[in-house]
């Protein structure tokens, strides 16, 4: 009886410690995650969101006022790949039924669109980590009371994204005369999406005024399993450098056909499966010299944050983290429980006016949200040296390294970035014979 007796003691002391070193929480934050969930880039989402959410939980919540509140995430499977309506109902969900506070994620142009206009619907704020379209925040300040609650984290614009690849591609081709001495002559592929559309305007206009010639532009569809005709014409085209426009599962395909044939031609621009540690096995290595434009890369920093930040997202998920989970992450972290702490309230009319106008550091740069000329806030990212820039980064047999920026510029005297680790790109060896 007395042995009973000294364990319950035991359980009930064991119960009161518990209490006492953990809050007893109240109402909770809720904090919709939308993404496709299926794929990576939802799977990054749901990442950077988790991690931030622990973070910010384990060292006792998020200050509203005079209320310690914990966050609480809803996962919503936009299955945008697939069918938009589907994300339409999933961000209709995260409003009607779960009855969330903010909402994070969202990826494919054609369905971030409606989403964020549900969003606006509720007047919630739905902070963008994976759609680069400049329209998304055009609509800010076209609309300013309608579109205010929209904000993009990452990546930064459809504009930007061109002229960092454009970057990307004037350094390859500077790689390519000084150590092969020829004509650059560049073919444009692209996955058939509307947010290639505006790049590859872009691309056709800027490739000659780069001294190179285009030879020619395909589209295959962003699932493509089989390039090889498109391959075939790009080498008859004589092409010695393909500038890619991928977001989706082609992006695996395409280089690891054009590696099985040793394409004769540099692979440079947006690859977003090349961003993925699985790359160099899902294209069985024959993705080898492929260059794309990524947000993160073990070994580069941009700043004090990044390492700290790679490290405990490698060593819980045991990869690199995508840019759309620094997107969650960061959109969580740095943007929004700082500025819902500063106004003491989740009132989304104060929390856009606090963060709106600040400035302030991610693990990937420093955030500061545009202004139009005439001073309309846009919601959306400073783009270049000082603020955000990615990276360029080459598969070099079986590593990613960062090749970009190294002593950037946009303008003779203006600031110049480079970052800690970037090491020389590599031309592929049959390029070279």
């Amino acid at each position: 009886m007395k042995i009973m007796t000294l364990g319950w003691r035991l359980a009930l002391t064991c119960c009161i410690v518990m209490v006492m070193c953990f809050p007893a929480w109240g109402r909770t934050i809720k904090i919709g995650v939308i993404g496709p969930m299926q794929f990576v880039q939802g799977k990054g989402h749901w990442a950077g969101a988790t991690m931030a959410a622990d973070e910010i939980n384990a060292r006792g919540g998020v200050q509203v006022g005079g209320e310690k509140m914990k966050i609480e995430l809803i996962k919503a499977d936009s299955n945008e790949f697939i069918n938009v309506a589907d994300a339409t109902n999933a961000m209709e969900r995260l409003m009607t039924q779960d009855k969330v506070d903010f909402v994070v994620g969202g990826f494919r142009t054609e369905a971030v669109f409606p989403m964020q206009d549900i969003a606006m619907d509720y007047k919630k704020i739905f902070i963008d980590c994976g759609a680069a379209t400049t329209a998304l925040c055009t609509r800010v300040a076209e609309n300013y009371n309608r579109y205010k609650y929209f904000f993009r984290q990452t990546p930064f614009n459809d504009i930007y994204l061109v002229r960092t690849s454009f970057a990307h591609l004037a350094m390859a081709a500077a790689v390519m005369k000084k150590e092969l001495n020829v004509p650059i002559k560049c073919a444009i592929v692209a996955e058939k999406a509307a947010w290639t559309d505006g790049m590859i305007k872009a691309a056709q206009a800027t490739i000659p005024k780069l001294g190179m010639e285009l030879v020619g532009t395909w589209q295959p569809s962003d699932k493509a399993t089989d390039v090889t005709a498109e391959l075939s014409a790009i080498q008859k085209s004589g092409a010695n450098v393909v500038f890619t426009i991928f977001s989706a599962s082609v992006g695996i395909t395409f280089a690891r056909q054009a590696g099985e044939l040793k394409i004769p031609a540099a692979q440079v621009g947006i690859n977003v499966e090349a961003q993925k540690d699985g790359f160099w096995e899902a294209t069985k290595g024959m993705g080898n010299y492929v260059f794309t434009t990524n947000t993160y890369c073990r070994g580069v920093e941009y700043n004090e944050l990044t390492t700290p930040f790679m490290d405990k997202f490698i060593k819980r998920f045991n990869e690199t983290p995508t840019y759309t989970a620094g997107g969650t992450h960061d959109a969580i972290l740095y943007a929004l429980v700082p500025s819902i702490e500063a106004v003491g309230s989740l009132d989304a009319d104060k929390i856009v006016a606090h963060l709106e106008n600040r400035e302030y550091k991610v693990p990937s740069g420093i955030v500061k949200y545009e202004k139009t000329k005439d001073g309309k806030p846009t919601h959306d990212l400073t783009w270049g040296p000082g603020y955000l820039t990615s990276l360029g980064v080459q598969w070099q047999d079986g590593k990613l390294v960062g090749v970009w920026p190294n002593k950037w510029k946009l303008a003779p005297d203006g600031p110049e970035a480079t970052y800690k680790g970037i090491v020389p790109m590599k031309l592929p060896p049959w390029l070279k014979k």
